[in-house]
C-alpha cells in the first residue's frame, strides 16, 4: 500500500520547507515507501528551486492558480498512492503521522477517509483578539490542514469542488459528500501543528465579498432552506457574536461582526432566487 502526501503552497516557501523537513524519509518513522507531491499555486512557482535544491526526494508539480480547492485536486492528479494525505504547507507534521495514517488503514477496512488532530504552536496565544488557527482536538471538523482519504472514492466524487475559490467551506463540502459512503474516523493521535496567526480588520473587511458568495454557493448545495431564510437569520446570529464581543472587550471582533450583519441584511434585501 502507497500513500501519497499532497501539501499545495503558495508564496511561504520559509514555511514550506519546514513542513518538508518533517515529512523527509529519514525523520518520519514509516519504513513503507511513500511519497510526498508539493503543488505551487503560485505565480512564479518559487518552490520549484527550493524542491529541486534541497528536497529532492519529493516531487513538485505546477499548480492550476485557481484557488486552493483546484489545486489540491492537481496534486491528487499527480499522485500514484492508493491514499491520499491532505495537510498544509504551513503545519509541521508529527514524526508519527504517515505512519499512523497508514496503520489506521490497515486495521480498519470500513473506513476510507480520517482525519488527523490540528493543534497550535501556542495555545495561549488564542486567547488574545484576531488570533486565528483550525484547531480540531475532537474530531467531525475535517480541516484539510490533516485528512486522509481513499484515492478511488477521492475520484469518484470529484475531489474537493473547484467552485470554492477560497480557503472556506470546500473542506466542509468534501466532508459531507464523503459521509455519504464511508464512515470517517479521527485519529487523534495523527498530529500537525499550525502556527496560530493574527488577522487584520482590513484583511477581513476586504474578505466579506467573496466569503459570502463561498457561504452562499455552499448553502444552496447543501441545505433545502431558502438563501434568504439562512441569510436573515445570519443577521440575527452575527448581532449575537457582537453582544458577546463588546461584554468580552473585543472590539476589532465586534466591529467585524456588525459589518457582517449588515452585509447579511443589505444582502436579503437584494438577493434574488435564480
Amino acid at each position: 500500500m502507497k500513500l501519497s502526501v499532497i501539501i499545495p503552497t503558495c508564496n511561504r516557501n520559509d514555511l514550506l520547507a519546514k513542513c518538508l523537513e518533517l515529512l523527509s524519509p529519514k525523520n518520519q518513522t514509516i519504513k513503507e515507501l511513500y511519497e510526498v507531491i508539493v503543488t505551487d499555486d503560485s505565480k512564479d512557482n518559487i518552490s520549484k528551486a527550493l524542491i529541486e535544491e534541497n528536497y529532492s526526494w519529493a516531487k513538485w508539480v505546477e499548480g492550476s492558480k485557481r484557488g486552493p480547492a483546484a489545486n489540491r485536486n492537481n496534486g491528487a492528479k499527480s499522485a500514484s498512492g492508493e491514499w491520499l494525505i491532505f495537510i498544509d504547507d504551513d503545519c509541521l507534521p508529527d514524526k508519527t503521522l504517515v505512519e499512523t495514517y497508514s496503520s489506521a488503514i490497515k486495521k480498519d477496512n470500513g473506513s476510507l477517509a480520517f482525519e488527523g488532530s490540528i493543534i497550535p504552536d501556542n495555545w495561549y496565544l488564542m486567547r488574545k483578539e484576531m488570533a486565528e488557527c483550525p484547531i480540531n482536538t475532537d474530531g467531525n471538523c475535517f480541516w484539510s490542514a490533516n485528512i486522509c482519504i481513499n484515492s478511488k472514492l477521492f475520484c469518484s466524487i470529484g475531489g474537493f469542488d473547484e467552485r470554492f475559490l477560497i480557503a472556506a467551506q470546500e473542506d466542509q463540502d468534501i466532508f459531507l459528500r464523503l459521509k455519504n459512503y464511508t464512515n470517517i474516523r479521527f485519529l487523534k493521535n495523527c498530529i500537525v501543528v499550525h502556527p496560530v496567526r493574527y488577522g487584520s480588520v482590513i484583511k477581513k473587511l476586504d474578505g466579506i465579498k467573496i466569503q459570502f458568495e463561498n457561504w452562499i454557493y455552499y448553502t444552496q448545495k447543501h441545505s433545502d432552506k431558502s438563501i434568504k431564510s439562512h441569510l436573515l437569520l445570519s443577521v440575527f446570529d452575527y448581532i449575537k457574536i457582537a453582544v458577546k464581543n463588546i461584554i468580552r472587550f473585543r472590539f476589532r471582533y465586534f466591529f467585524i461582526s456588525i459589518v457582517k450583519s449588515g452585509y447579511s441584511l443589505y444582502l436579503f434585501t437584494t438577493y434574488k432566487t435564480k
